[in-house]
Parts: C-alpha cells; sequence; structure tokens
C-alpha cells in the first residue's frame, strides 16, 4: 500500500482516532435511542461521524492521484505547545489547583490568561492586541454564559477565602 497523499492520510489517522475515542466516551453514558435520545447519544453520533469521515480520508490519501505539493512537514512545536499551554491555564484558573492551594481566579482572569498565552502562538506577539482581544472576549463571554444562560461560573477571583 502506498500513500500518495500523506497529508490527507494522517488527518485521516487523526479524525480517526479523535472519533473513536469520544464514541467510545459517549457510551459511558445512556445512548437511548433516536426517539428518546440520552445524554451520549449525540457524542456517539458524532463520534462515529467523524471516524468515518477519517477513513474516508484515509482511503481517498491512498486510492486518489499523486501529489507532489502534500508531504508532511516538520511539526510547528512553538504553536502546539502555545495553544496547549493557553487551555491549560484557562483551566487552572477557573478552576483553581486544590493540591497547591491555588484558587480559582475566574473567568475574566481565565480569559485574559488564555487569550495572552495563545497569542504567543503566532509569529509575532503584540500586547496592545492581544488586550483588546482578551477584553471583547471577556464581554462576550460574560454577556454570553453569566447573563444570558445564568451558568453559575465564578467570574472574579475571591481573595482572602
Amino acid at each position: 500500500m502506498r500513500v500518495k497523499n500523506a497529508k490527507d492520510f494522517y488527518a485521516g489517522v487523526l479524525f480517526m482516532l479523535v472519533g473513536s475515542a469520544f464514541a467510545w466516551g459517549a457510551l459511558e453514558f445512556t445512548v437511548g435511542t433516536a426517539a428518546r435520545m440520552g445524554p451520549g447519544y449525540f457524542p456517539l453520533l458524532l463520534g462515529v461521524m467523524l471516524a468515518l469521515l477519517g477513513g474516508v480520508m484515509m482511503l481517498r490519501a491512498v486510492w486518489g492521484q499523486v501529489r507532489a505539493d502534500q508531504t508532511v512537514g516538520r511539526w510547528a512545536w512553538k504553536p502546539l505547545l502555545a495553544i496547549i499551554a493557553a487551555n491549560l491555564v484557562f483551566g487552572v484558573a477557573l478552576g483553581g489547583l486544590p493540591l497547591l492551594k491555588l484558587p480559582a481566579l475566574g473567568l475574566m482572569v481565565g480569559i485574559y490568561g488564555l487569550t495572552f498565552v495563545a497569542c504567543l502562538a503566532g509569529e509575532r506577539f503584540k500586547p496592545k492586541e492581544a488586550a483588546l482581544l482578551a477584553t471583547v472576549l471577556a464581554l462576550l463571554s460574560y454577556l454570553a454564559f453569566v447573563l444570558l444562560l445564568k451558568l453559575q461560573l465564578p467570574v472574579w477571583p475571591v481573595l482572602g477565602a
């Protein structure tokens, strides 16, 4: 078997892995039927569809036409690590780290941390643009999640607790 389009092949492998993991995780919940969907029905459906899409991509990469421009290049480590770190910063800011006695810092601090760390993934970092983006995201998140959806999130740090 000769892979003719490496980018599509590896993207298909990734889609199959992620889709299978979501489908498997969805089985922990009640799936139900199409008429009475349980909480696991939609994640299971999406996971299976993503895995099938990955399989189709892999088959097309093997059976399709050879493309010279579709080789897989070097890994972009800086953006990869910055985006992963940004998500970790947001999670820690929103929930805290009880093991290290770090309290939850709230949604607003989390969004600012997430935005500033994620902006490091780009080729150039502009603090003014990052601050403006963080402010807009914080306001929209507060509007959407706290005011409109009425989610019980820690919005600001609880100091002295």
